[in-house]
């Protein structure tokens, strides 16, 4: 039952990270130690399994898909989907610094915990870190696009944004945000449009299980490559969370609402209240909580 308990709440970690752009879930499942599990068991999810239901009966292909593991996962994710996007919508409304200070604070003790997790260092690992640093970055300074209310648009928007989500360093909800689905998906999870979230929540399920292969066999077969790549995407998006912002145009939501649409970093010195040492308390309380993560193995160990 704790194993379980445990487990939910990394998926309570991971969902947090994937509402807000700019941090990943994937970076969580990475550094508690469950990525490999998690890229497994999503693996697991195919035809094979579909033959041991029909063989074997529901325990087996429950097993055969580590469903012990997935539940309480998914679980812990879609809670904190529910109950923290409207939270992290305020939060980002009336205290934006603060809470990019301590998401900013996350991603620097990532960078240093997956940094560990490469066994050895070579010319080829160092142009992965570069190549993904650079990725990531591009990726940062792209303008958010207008978006569609189309349902095939939403689909597609859900199978690239879930490939991101199991990135550490490259956000899904960022993704969604430059593609102009995010706001929508908030006002969807607040409102409990069943429609949005079904079919968002349909191409996430088809982009994972297709691009989760992918990623295991790169870890499977160029380890040390594949993680500098990751620490590279990590890199590159501490660009996108750097906690000063200045607004450059804003949106009207779907409440009517003026809200920022494109904004660019600034130094602290841009504010009248930068609340500079707040903003270092909150990243070193957030790389804390990283390394305290870190410690914990994973849960089938």
């Amino acid at each position: 039952m704790m194993k379980h308990l445990l487990i939910y709440l990394k998926g309570l970690a991971m969902g947090a990270a994937d509402v807000v752009p700019g941090v990943s879930g994937g970076t969580i499942a990475f550094i508690t130690g469950i990525y490999d599990d998690l890229l497994s068991s999503i693996n697991a999810v195919n035809f094979k399994t579909l033959k041991v239901l029909r063989k074997d009966g529901i325990k087996a292909a429950w097993k055969e898909i580590n469903g012990a593991f997935l539940l309480p996962l998914f679980l812990g994710i879609a809670t904190s989907f529910v109950t923290l996007a409207s939270i992290f919508k305020q939060l980002l409304d009336s205290y934006p610094h603060l809470l990019w200070g301590f998401f900013f604070g996350l991603i620097l003790a990532s960078i240093w915990v997956v940094w560990r997790m490469v066994r050895n260092w070579d010319v080829v690992a160092v142009i992965g870190i570069v190549v993904g640093t650079l990725i990531s970055y591009y990726f940062t300074t792209m303008e958010p696009g207008g978006g569609t209310d189309q349902l095939w648009f939403i689909f597609i928007a859900g199978a690239i944004a879930i490939c991101a989500m199991i990135l550490p360093g490259i956000s899904g909800s960022f993704i969604l945000l430059l593609l102009g689905v995010y706001a929508g998906m908030l006002d969807a999870v607040s409102s409990m449009d069943l429609m949005f979230i079904g079919v968002l929540g349909a191409g996430a399920i088809f982009g994972l299980l297709s691009f989760s292969r992918f990623l295991k066999w790169t870890l499977d077969n160029y380890y040390d490559v594949t993680v500098a790549v990751l620490i590279g995407f990590l890199i590159g998006s501490l660009n996108k969370i750097w906690p000063w912002k200045q607004t450059v145009s804003y949106r009207t939501n779907s409440h009517g609402e003026q809200v920022p649409f494109i904004q660019e970093n600034v130094m602290p010195t841009a504010y009248q209240e930068p609340q500079v040492a707040m903003v270092i308390i909150l990243a070193i309380v957030a790389m804390a909580v990283i390394f305290a993560l870190s410690r914990f193995k994973p849960a089938n160990d």
